[in-house]
């Protein structure tokens, strides 16, 4: 019995080294891993009260270029359309942006900075930039340059997919009707035409007796 025990258990550490053999060899386990540190030092570095790093990336990229559209945002930070549309919209609510129809456009929405904005986007960056010297101070000072270049690669790589995106519209919405449908009446048989009856055949009139002739005088 502790032969066969000692094997079962040499299976299930042999199979749990090739798993971490895997993942030390998997890219998007390894980033997801490096963005959980970069978004915990982050934190530590901004504190609760500050704008989020997306909300930072946003804040970022309209103050460099004034009058972006949401789909210029898009391609500027890579964060998808409707995770965006919808951050877009409550940096709105919190005073941090506005938005305004396109001049060149139309159909298309501008995003500037507010007052509000500018003074949270220039609150943050110092300490944006501690966080990011925390994170390269992680690496060997020789590997920091070559780090940052692949980083830049895989953002490139990002923006050309997003380039490349079929831009489809939403289907506009249908209003549902609150009333409910009326059902159907049945639909009645036509009703028999009646059959005349025939009528009883006249009776013959009687003809009328003729008068008594008078008595002679």
């Amino acid at each position: 019995m502790s032969k066969a025990k000692t094997k079962a258990g040499a299976k299930k550490s042999a199979k749990k080294t090739a798993a971490a053999r895997t993942l030390e060899h998997s890219p998007s386990h390894l980033l997801h891993r490096a963005l959980q540190l970069a978004l915990d030092i982050y934190g530590e570095e901004t504190g609760p009260d500050a704008v989020t790093q997306r909300q930072y990336a946003v804040l970022s990229a309209v103050a460099a270029h004034e009058g972006l559209t949401q789909t210029d945002l898009v391609r500027a930070t890579g964060i998808d359309r409707s995770t965006l549309a919808d951050l877009v919209a409550r940096m709105i609510g919190k005073q941090l942006l506005t938005r305004e129809r396109s001049a060149a456009d139309a159909r298309a929405n501008t995003v500037r900075l507010t007052d509000t904005g500018r003074v949270a986007l220039d609150g943050a960056e110092p300490r944006v930039a501690a966080a990011d010297a925390r994170i390269l101070k992680l690496l060997p000072a020789r590997k920091r340059e070559a780090f940052l270049s692949v980083l830049a690669e895989l953002s490139r790589a990002a923006e050309d997919m997003v380039e490349d995106e079929p831009e489809v519209e939403a289907a506009p919405k249908v209003k549902k009707s609150k009333k409910k449908p009326k059902a159907e009446k049945p639909v009645k048989a036509p009703k028999p035409a009646k059959v005349a009856k025939a009528k009883p055949a006249e009776k013959l009139k009687k003809p009328k007796k003729s008068p008594a002739p008078a008595n002679a005088a």
